[in-house]
């Protein structure tokens, strides 16, 4: 259900996309038993003999359901002692800290990194009008800095989760087969939207010292502790919702009052008060939003039939986050109007619909209209 106007989706010579080339694969074309036998056999090269003090890994997480799942499989599954490092959200709910707070009680130790909130919401703003996306600076935080504990820890595997190009298609199946996450892999797929952190430098006075937590770190320090980051949805077969079942045995929780704004789930984006807002963008902008990407893969795990999900779309998709966008006006001091004309600006006219003076079409609820019934 993914439209062509999804970036880096690729379609073959029958109008087959990368994400569902790669769901079938998933599915039918991968050997899940070798790949676990060569997964265990990389714990086995990096857990540390017995005696030994340390860290076997470091898990970036978030307190959400898939790094509470990676933390739990690494400890209880594997055996290893693994560090959780976890990049500070922009506006955290009560909900999302208490998710984050329930890995320690399970055990594992976490470094939770409070950034320079003065240097941060300077990004925040700046991003939002430059490429319309508030979370840019957390998109280099999440990666960044695990990376950066990586090599002051000296631990090498770095365990991350599912493998976004194989859970939503990239641009060419190479890149749905990649299992690695390095600097690459961020500058070209880890949603910075062409800019990068030395575009930020001197907005409102900002430095390079001040933005030092969003550099990767160099690659000989990389190659001196032979960091090696893995996806653990290349080595098991990701499901979400099954994941999902077992940590909540273990201390996570879902948002019990109903679903998150933007889609019909209630167990995804916990954390951030402000994921409305980045996922109402990525909608303006490509004319989907957050329910179709869940959608989609509740179809390919056979939850749900086409029919179905398209009623789910329909219903969610596309809905201006208010919620979201009152968190934001107090969060960065912008009034509504000013953050709704920059939303405008990234606003595809291809795609929705426009009056005769060029502002857009919206219903009674503030979202927009677009030009064309989804099929």
């Amino acid at each position: 259900m993914f439209p062509e106007t999804k970036p880096d989706l690729s379609f073959n010579e029958d109008g087959v996309c990368s994400a569902c080339i790669a769901a079938e694969e998933k599915n039918a074309g991968i050997d899940w038993n070798q790949r676990e036998k060569d997964f265990y056999e990389i714990v086995d090269h990096y857990k540390k003999p017995e005696g030994e003090i340390g860290y076997d890994c470091l898990i970036p997480v978030s307190g959400g359901k898939d790094s509470t799942y990676q933390a739990y499989f690494m400890k209880y599954v594997c055996g290893l002692n693994p560090l959780c490092v976890c990049f500070e959200t922009t506006v955290v709910t009560e909900l999302g800290q208490r998710n984050l707070d329930n890995i320690s009680k399970m055990g594992i130790d976490v470094i939770h990194f409070k950034k320079n909130y003065d240097a941060y919401k300077k990004m925040v703003v700046e991003s939002f009008i430059r490429v319309g996306d508030e979370m840019w600076p957390n998109h280099i935080g999440i990666f960044t800095i695990p990376v950066m504990f990586a090599v002051k820890f000296n631990i090498p595997l770095i365990i991350w989760g599912e493998n976004p190009q194989q859970e939503y298609g990239g641009p060419h199946l190479d890149s749905v087969k990649n299992r690695i996450l390095n600097r690459k892999w961020l500058e070209e797929f880890g949603g910075l939207l062409g800019n990068r952190i030395q575009d930020m430098i001197g907005v409102q006075g900002l430095t390079e010292k001040e933005l030092t937590p969003y550099f990767y770190p160099a690659d000989e320090d990389i190659e001196r502790v032979g960091v090696t980051g893995v996806f653990l949805g290349h080595y098991f077969f990701w499901d979400a919702r099954k994941q999902l079942e077992i940590v909540k045995e273990h201390g996570f929780s879902v948002k019990e009052d109903g679903n998150i704004e933007g889609t019909y789930t209630n167990y995804e984006n916990l954390d951030e008060k402000l994921v409305g807002l980045h996922d109402y963008l990525k909608y303006v902008k490509y004319g989907f939003g957050r329910a179709t990407d869940h959608v989609c893969i509740d179809i390919r795990n056979n939850r749900l039939t086409r029919a179905e999900g398209l009623v789910l779309v329909k219903q969610f998709d596309g809905k201006y986050p208010h919620y979201a966008v009152q968190e934001f006006i107090k969060y960065s001091g912008m009034t509504k109007q000013e953050i709704d004309d920059v939303i405008d600006s990234y606003t595809n006219p291809v795609i929705f619909a426009q009056q005769e003076d060029g502002s857009f079409k919206r219903d009674n609820e503030g979202s927009l209209i677009k030009n064309f019934e989804i099929q």
